[in-house]
């Protein structure tokens, strides 16, 4: 027997048209590569994302082919990620840091038909267009005067708006992401209409973005990655007022934040080292934030202390490309209140706790099938399931999941009896010593805590006795020094003893990603000859 409520297809069409019949005139701001600014609103992003879908289909394009961007934050960006979607299209947002063997993989790999892109990256779309026999028309979104790109507003202002989005199936894909590619070649997420709406709405709660209409958001994590945390489409939801940098100059952000009122800020840590050195550099105080949220990689200590001073709620956050990403979100806790300053801040260095629609395990990491207790104490693979997790990676031939639904996200983490997340490494990055698991994110986040470290990257080296000792590799702030004994005095009470590393090397710099994440891989292969004598 069926129910008596109403059918509504779970599309993100419905997003944009909430937004622009709610929220029509709530501002949507966009700082330029190119110093300019440009103020619109939802009602205008939903009329010229109805031109961008009669302008794809115009070109032939598809319900279900790929249309690429490769672009940064800004409102013709948000544009592309209705209109593509309201045409039945999958919107397939290509990461420009990544390398050009990465590039070209991924783009024939979706089979991309169309490219739009910011003048920025004409550099790379000039290299690597050979590269692409599937892209048919390149579209850029800020020619810069005398350019003889198609210009993104001239083609779509060919087109009168008058347009229905195409339906379907709540199934339908509307969105495709590729991981960074650390281990062998990038991956594809395909993201669902359902899936993406569900994720929106859950991204609502209090637990975590906790917007309302008031909110003012300015996220720094680029749309390109990782569907910008699930922001666009969650601020759409709420009517929220974005503010968009194509930059990520600190001090452009700091002009914005404090000049636009905005509330809410989202990045990686690396962003508010930046900014912190911005401020401090020019004798500036740090914008009043109500909530800034931190995701990407673990944020260390100083860093949640410094802004929770500030009086902003820190959300420290994890996920990742095959999650949405939201999996965990930290805010305050039932028992908040009655803390200390510094078991807040304790709490707060968690990485959270899983918003409803999200299930987290963690199992041995022996035998990776052994399910572990949530006592806050045992550390092992983290595993997670839910409706906006990834069942099978794009043109894959088998599911990613096991039998049970569970998906293995490569990271070790400990859960805590509230349920909350405690990230601990990385299944390839864990230090295993005599048998016994050393945290080589700990062991980093102590050590950019000396006031002399910018960044610190912690591996694991194979040693004769203990099978493998840490070393740490560090990069020390520029007009200062610390010394490999006094660094190590630093953090003899903020670690366990035998996770002291056994030797610390001072580089000028480390390996990164193309999501500017430490690469562990390519600093073992520079450092394939290392070898640790047996002291003890």
């Amino acid at each position: 027997m069926l129910g008596a409520m109403q059918d509504w297809t779970m599309r993100v069409t419905h997003v944009i048209d909430h937004a622009a019949r709610e929220a029509g005139d709530r501002e949507i701001v966009t700082h330029w590569a190119n110093g300019s600014e440009t103020r619109t609103n939802w009602q205008n992003v939903r009329s010229d994302a109805l031109k961008l879908a009669q302008a794809l289909e115009a070109v032939g394009i598809k319900p279900g082919e790929r249309v690429a961007s490769l672009a940064m934050n800004h409102a013709r960006h948000l544009v592309s990620w209705f209109g593509v979607a309201g045409m039945g299209g999958v919107l397939h947002t290509v990461n420009p840091r990544l390398f050009d063997d990465q590039l070209d993989y991924i783009v024939n790999h979706a089979e991309d038909r169309v490219l739009m892109y910011d003048a920025a990256f004409q550099p790379i779309v000039d290299r690597m267009r050979d590269r692409w026999p599937t892209v048919e028309h390149y579209i850029c979104y800020d020619p810069p005067a005398g350019s003889d790109a198609v210009a993104f507003e001239d083609w779509i202002g060919q087109h009168d708006g008058d347009y229905e989005w195409v339906q379907g199936s709540e199934r339908d894909p509307c969105m495709l992401c590729y991981t960074s590619g650390t281990t062998g070649n990038p991956k594809g997420v395909q993201y669902e209409h359902r899936s993406t709406v569900m994720h929106a709405m859950a991204g609502l709660q209090t637990a975590a973005f906790n917007f309302s209409a008031a909110s003012v958001m300015l996220p720094v994590v680029p749309m390109f990655h990782a569907a910008s945390w699930g922001l666009p489409y969650a601020g759409g939801m709420a009517g929220i007022k974005f503010v968009f940098s194509a930059v990520n100059d600190p001090a452009v952000l700091d002009d914005l934040m404090k000049r636009e009122g905005v509330t809410d800020s989202a990045g990686v840590p690396t962003v508010w080292l930046a900014h912190f050195q911005y401020c401090d550099a020019n004798g500036l105080e740090l914008p009043k934030l109500t909530a800034a949220t931190i995701g990407g990689s673990a944020a260390p200590r100083f860093m949640i202390e410094r802004l929770m001073k500030n009086g902003t709620r820190v959300q420290h956050a994890w996920g990742m490309t095959e999650t949405s990403p939201i999996g965990t979100v930290g805010g305050p806790s039932a028992d908040w209140d009655q803390l200390t300053f510094e078991e807040k801040v304790d709490r707060t260095a968690r990485q959270g706790r899983p918003i409803f629609g999200v299930q987290l395990r963690t199992v041995n990491l022996d035998d990776m099938e052994t399910e572990l207790p949530r006592d806050g104490k045992t550390s092992g693979a983290l595993q997670i399931r839910g409706p906006w997790i990834i069942k099978r990676y794009f043109k894959a031939d088998r599911d990613a999941i096991n039998a049970d639904g569970w998906f293995d996200t490569g990271d070790v983490g400990i859960l805590h009896p509230d349920g909350s997340l405690q990230l601990t490494d990385r299944t390839k990055d864990v230090i295993k010593s005599g048998g016994e698991w050393i945290s080589s994110v700990e062991l980093e986040n102590a050590a950019v805590g000396h006031p002399a470290v910018a960044e610190a990257a912690a591996v694991g080296m194979p040693h004769p006795k203990w099978d493998e000792r840490p070393v740490l590799f560090v990069v020390v702030k520029e007009s200062l020094s610390v010394s490999g004994e006094e660094l190590r005095e630093f953090l003899t009470d903020k670690v366990a003893k035998w996770w002291l590393p056994d030797a610390i090397e001072f580089v000028d710099e480390i390996p990164h990603t193309a999501t500017g994440k430490i690469s562990k891989k390519d600093l073992r292969e520079r450092f394939k000859d290392y070898t640790l004598e047996d002291a003890a």
